[in-house]
């Protein structure tokens, strides 16, 4: 990342929990937990987009 923004975020708690357990299943921090699923779920969008 060339340049990084910190934001506040508000979760579900169900869903909080559910991301900290996949984060620790692939060791990673909760943070790069977030951040990998939003960078597969915006290549997905743009595969999509790209498709005919």
């Amino acid at each position: 990342m060339d340049h990084e923004v910190r934001i506040t975020l508000r979760l579900p708690a169900d869903l909080h929990a559910w991301l900290v357990t996949q984060a620790k299943s692939a060791r990673r921090s909760l943070n790069s937990e977030i951040v990998y699923r939003l960078e597969e779920g915006r290549a997905a969008t743009e595969a999509d987009s790209e498709s005919p």
